[in-house]
């Protein structure tokens, strides 16, 4: 029974042969080399691997040969200004404040100096206006003047009485409204510049040159001599 189970076991016992050869070249086995796999096999097959994964990296996209390649930020020929640039162009704020309050000052001294020359305008204006009413004033006056002259010559007569005298009273009074006063009186003392002297002699009852006898009242219109007075006038011895 034992050499029985001896020659069983040995039956039973595996025969391992390894028929491998040997490069003497490289140190290495040709089934070796055979079953190493080939690394630029295996790499496209491990990225694909991995981008198929939902947890992979992304698979990177390949360029094509035709397109145009990116510009280089150091040889672009685009120059953006640098900031100390932009502030240099850039005027400063401080010149530009001064720049409009100077140009503020001129519209403003040439607003009060058109201003002041409107004014002075007006003025001219109105005074030439008021000359020229005057001026027409004085020429109706002037005609009027003889009627006034009859006026007084029937007054020294005594004919002015009765509605004739109210009638020439309205009339003085409506003349004298427009600035329209009567001067030339005995005893005035002569005014060359008012009175016209048409007949000179001596006195000893005066002591200056005086109008002893009036011909002709003279007129003033407000300041301005509308007709002098005619007189005799006496000296004093």
């Amino acid at each position: 029974m034992s050499s029985a189970r001896d020659d069983g076991q040995a039956a039973e016992r595996v025969v391992i042969r390894d028929k491998r050869k040997i490069d003497p070249s490289g140190g290495k086995t040709k089934e070796a080399e055979t079953a190493e796999p080939d690394q630029t096999d295996a790499a496209p097959v491990e990225a694909t691997k991995d981008s198929a994964t939902p947890d992979g990296p992304a698979k990177k996209e390949r360029k094509p040969s035709h397109a145009a390649p990116e510009p280089d930020e150091e040889t672009s020929t685009v120059d953006e200004p640098a900031p100390e640039e932009k502030a240099e162009s850039a005027p400063p704020l401080g010149a530009e404040l001064e720049a409009l309050r100077s140009e503020l000052e001129e519209r403003t001294r040439d607003l009060q100096r058109v201003t002041a020359e409107y004014a002075n305008y007006r003025k001219r204006v109105d005074r030439d206006r008021g000359v020229q009413a005057e001026q027409a004033t004085g020429l109706v006056i002037s005609a009027l003047l003889p009627v006034l002259d009859d006026l007084d010559r029937a007054r020294e007569h005594g004919d002015l009485v009765g509605p004739f005298a109210a009638v020439a009273e309205q009339l003085v009074a409506a003349l004298g409204k427009f600035g329209l006063t009567a001067f030339g009186e005995k005893g005035d003392p002569f005014d060359p510049t008012r009175h016209e002297a048409v007949a000179h002699r001596t006195s000893s009852e005066v002591t200056e040159p005086t109008c002893v006898e009036v011909m002709r009242r003279g007129y003033l219109l407000g300041d301005r001599l509308l007709r002098a007075a005619l007189v005799a006038v006496a000296d004093p011895e």
